[in-house]
């Protein structure tokens, strides 16, 4: 029993992962999948992500003392002193500065690199948006095409109704003629009393038909039918041009794919004409907050405001270092003399080598420099400071365009969608009465035409609400797509 059931559950699994292979294989890419690559091989994303580690890199070395200095003077012939003979002098010493010049330094290079790494992050998700809004605009041409397309069928449908309605009889009848025996019109015979009847030969004329009531209805009739059919004609016409601007509008759309599919080709580092898929219907994506809640985490959570607030904090960092290394240095060294014996001396330390402890301070008496290093701090301080305000009210202006790009988005997806409910259903019944004959062909175009344009708009809308939510993200660094 135990065997059976493992061998069930192996079954299970084994068909989840056959499907879900499968359908990778029907869609191999997602917008979700794009955006991954885009991160990974944008260029843009990758040299800053390159700026963020070399900005780690000077963290060890801001915060490291200087080299210790080495000297070494070796005497080409033993210099004769009292204790032996002196062969050669070492010297090391090591400098230190002031407290806090390294902690700062080190602070300093610290935030310069969370600093970078948060305009790393802003790259990113800006490739995120342009990778979103592309590829949504390159669906939206796809779309314009298919129903650019499905919409010349239809017209070639009316097309087709147009030409039947042109050759029945009730739209092109020919002209009656009088073929129930009565008399079509008077005529004026050749008589015995009629002379004028006869030419000046004195032949028998041709009898002269003058129009009766009846022969004029029918001249009516078949003036009728000439408008008729020259109707019949002028529908068929506009059918055609109104095909032909389709079918040009088409080619004006696949050239516009072309474009966008390479542009969206170039943020993830890609050949131009790499295929790119997209879905068959766009779900409207929804924000998930309310317009407060995202101007407040545009406020708190926006890379660049933060990156402005890490680098006024490197910045005070480097005016407390400024300030101590206004101080004095410190050396502590050591020096080491080398000494041999010397045969003529009789000092109890003859030949004894000599260690002399150093001390070596330096003397910060040029003031202008170091208050310069603090006056700069505090200029830089004072520059990132307006920076960060010019970019809260950027945001601000983006945020309040951005809520408007969504509000009439969601306005126009709605309005669209009655509308165009409304419009195919009396498309319908236009088709229906065109086919029947008790409709003109330039209503059932008008409404058509009007279809066409609401389900345009309504796919533009989708389009541009999903456009604005994938900005409004942007805007509060968030990178979820639904």
């Amino acid at each position: 029993m135990k065997q059976m059931t493992n061998k069930i559950l192996l079954t299970v699994i084994l068909a989840i992962f056959i499907l879900h292979h499968s359908q990778s294989q029907l869609y191999p890419d997602s917008l979700i999948r794009y955006m991954e690559i885009a991160a990974e091989n944008n260029p843009s994303v990758r040299r800053e992500f390159t700026g963020y580690k070399a900005a780690l890199q000077k963290i060890p070395q801001a915060g490291s003392l200087t080299d210790p200095q080495l000297s070494i003077g070796v005497f080409l012939k033993p210099m004769e002193i009292v204790s032996g003979n002196q062969v050669a002098d070492l010297s090391l010493m090591q400098m230190f500065p002031w407290f806090g010049v390294l902690k700062n330094a080190r602070n300093e290079m610290s935030l310069m690199a969370k600093a970078k790494y948060e305009q790393y992050r802003d790259a990113k998700l800006q490739v995120y948006f342009d990778v979103q809004r592309t590829w949504y605009e390159l669906f939206k041409i796809k779309k314009e095409i298919a129903i650019s397309e499905k919409n010349i069928e239809i017209l070639k449908t009316i097309e087709r109704l147009a030409i039947i309605k042109f050759k029945s009889p009730a739209s092109g009848q020919a002209v009656p003629s009088s073929g129930n025996g009565a008399p079509s019109g008077n005529s004026l015979q050749n008589s015995p009393g009629n002379s004028s009847s006869m030419d000046m030969a004195g032949n028998q004329g041709n009898s002269i038909t003058i129009p009766s009531a009846g022969n004029s209805s029918s001249m009516q009739n078949s003036t009728m039918g000439i408008s008729a059919s020259g109707s019949g004609l002028a529908d068929i016409y506009r059918i055609q041009i109104e095909e032909g601007e389709l079918e040009n509008s088409i080619s004006l759309l696949r050239s516009r794919e072309q474009t966008t599919k390479a542009l969206f080709n170039s943020y993830l580092n890609r050949p131009p004409m790499a295929p790119v898929f997209t879905v068959e219907i766009l779900i409207p994506d929804s924000l998930g907050f309310t317009v407060e809640a995202v101007y407040d985490s545009v406020r708190t959570r926006n890379p660049m405001l933060i990156m402005q607030d890490l680098e006024r904090q490197s910045l005070s960092a480097r005016k407390k270092m400024a300030t101590a290394m206004g101080y004095p240095m410190v050396g502590l060294g050591m020096n080491y003399s080398v000494i041999s014996k010397n045969e003529m001396s009789s000092s109890a330390m003859n030949g004894n080598d000599m260690i002399m402890p150093m001390l070596t301070i330096t003397l910060p008496v040029y003031r202008k420099k170091y208050k310069a290093l603090k006056d700069e701090a505090d200029l830089l301080y004072a520059s990132s400071a307006q920076n960060s305000e010019a970019t809260a009210n950027s945001l601000g202006n983006e945020y309040y365009r951005a809520v408007q790009s969504y509000e009439d988005a969601s306005r126009r997806k709605k309005l669209f969608e009655n509308q165009y409910l409304l419009a195919s259903k009396l498309l319908d019944l236009m088709l229906k009465s065109f086919s029947g004959s008790t409709s003109g062909l330039t209503e059932v175009l008008r409404v058509h035409q009007q279809a066409l344009d609401y389900e345009l708009k309504q796919t533009e809308a989708i389009v541009d609400l999903n456009t604005s939510v994938a900005w409004l993200r942007r805007l509060m660094a968030s990178a979820t797509v639904q």
